[in-house]
């Protein structure tokens, strides 16, 4: 397992984000179908491109993890900080 990377993909409206053995799940918008890219990373705060129902063409997403990690007591500084880069992982079915 690569130290510096984290993973990010959903299952509808939930979403996944995924560091070492750690996994944080929470809502996103009910008419998210996928990511399409992670355009930025920036300790704990993401954009990404992402599809929803309503729209034909990907749009920009704004994800902080900080208030997230917080609400989850985890210490989001010392969780965050290893974190280099953040790819989308999704399984093959």
């Amino acid at each position: 397992m690569d130290t510096e990377k984290a993973y990010l993909s959903n299952d509808k409206d939930m979403i996944k984000f995924q560091y070492g053995r750690r996994i944080v799940r929470f809502r996103g918008p009910y008419s998210l179908e996928y990511f399409t890219s992670v355009k930025d990373w920036d300790n704990g705060y993401m954009v990404v491109m992402a599809k929803y129902r309503h729209n034909q063409d990907p749009e920009e997403e704004y994800i902080d993890l900080v208030p997230i990690l917080k609400n989850l007591y985890i210490d989001a500084s010392q969780f965050l900080k290893p974190i280099k880069e953040v790819r989308l992982v999704y399984e093959q079915n």
